[in-house]
């Protein structure tokens, strides 16, 4: 089981910053990749920023250029720096962290998703 807690979401006006902050705990060793999703209001679930335990990077169209992800292991956190904010990017943005455990040498696959904090861009 893998714990995530996020912050850092609040109201900020166009073209602003924040930053957002994730912190995993319980089984930690067995996180793979970490990432943000968010889901506006009457729209699904989307992908925002992967990184991987080795710091590769994945970026949705949508943010790349805006929004740099990373990642430190040693403290178990993943962040989200998020500049020149759109009110399209208004939404609530979840923590997730993806494991790998096994069963009988057969890797198992989880995901595991924070409780998600609001991000509203408006002037």
């Amino acid at each position: 089981q893998v714990q995530l807690v996020e912050s850092g979401g609040g109201l900020v006006q166009p073209g602003g910053s924040l930053r957002l902050f994730c912190a995993a705990s319980g089984n930690i060793d067995s996180i793979t990749d970490m990432g943000w999703y968010r889901q506006a209001p009457d729209e699904q679930r989307e992908l925002v920023a992967i990184i991987t335990k080795g710091s590769s990077t994945i970026y949705s169209n949508a943010v790349k250029g805006r929004f740099t992800i990373s990642r430190d292991n040693a403290e178990n956190t993943v962040s989200l720096q998020m500049n020149s904010l759109e009110p399209e990017d208004t939404a609530v943005y979840y923590c997730n962290a993806e494991t790998v455990t096994y069963n009988n040498r057969s890797p198992v696959k989880n995901d595991y998703w924070g409780q998600g904090t609001q991000v509203t861009v408006s002037a």
